[in-house]
């Protein structure tokens, strides 16, 4: 589905804008992979690199590890099964606005669990105001602002290397049917697999975005938000 392959293709590049050479070296994490979307995506881009998935579904583990052909351990983000400064890198896309998270100590086992200067890549749905059935049918709870993943990050011990909304230009859609158009009482996500026309179209759109993205363009606005940010140990300033 279009927005998934937008989402995995944004993470991967910025990791790479964000890491260059040295990144070929550090094993990953991807903290809360689900079904392995994203986890497939790390081990076709990086094939002779250590990739581990983690999620707290052990059905939605199994799938992973079958998906991505790399392990995958059943456990939670608020809590990381793994010893300090274990990864280089942890991916976590739209986990932190999850139900069962808590944003605070997932994002503290984050900092405990990467090397020194390693880097955190987080995609998190934007703006709480668009909190809708979609967010309650994948039980999201919260949505969030670049401004306020900054904040979150610093008070982490987090050095905010990259920031920006993304899915821009399909935004003003994503507001008329989730905000304005009447939907029945059923949580229902608008996340699936659509007619080929209308995927081709989307994937324009984003493939667009992402060629501004690589340039290190950053977007006003977006119905999602994704950020960039290296650990540090001590009391830095940042950017975003």
């Amino acid at each position: 589905m279009w927005w998934f392959a937008a989402a995995h293709a944004n993470l991967s590049l910025l990791y790479r804008r964000a890491t260059g050479p040295a990144a070929l070296r550090q094993p990953l994490l991807d903290a809360g992979c689900g079904t392995g979307g994203l986890l497939a995506r790390l081990a076709a881009d990086y094939p002779d690199r250590t990739i581990i998935g983690l999620d707290a579904d052990p059905i939605a583990c199994a799938r992973a590890a079958a998906k991505s052909a790399r392990p995958v351990c059943a456990g939670t983000v608020n809590g990381l099964p793994f010893g300090d400064a274990a990864v280089g890198a942890i991916f976590s896309a739209d986990v932190l606005c999850h139900r069962d998270a808590d944003e605070g100590a997932a994002l503290a086992q984050f900092h405990r669990c990467l090397w020194e200067g390693g880097v955190l890549v987080l995609n998190l749905p934007a703006y709480r105001w668009m909190l809708s059935r979609h967010d309650a049918a994948v039980y999201n709870v919260r949505r969030y602002t670049r401004r306020g993943v900054a904040r979150l990050l610093h008070a982490a011990g987090f050095r905010v290397l990259f920031a920006s909304y993304w899915n821009i230009v399909l935004f003003p859609m994503m507001v008329v049917t989730r905000k304005l158009v009447p939907q029945g009482k059923r949580a229902t996500s608008d996340v699936r697999l659509y007619p080929a026309p209308v995927e081709a179209l989307c994937r324009a759109a984003t493939g667009l975005e992402r060629a501004l993205l690589r340039v290190g363009i950053r977007f006003p606005f977006g119905g999602s938000l994704i950020a960039v940010a290296a650990k540090q140990s001590i009391e830095g300033d940042g950017h975003a």
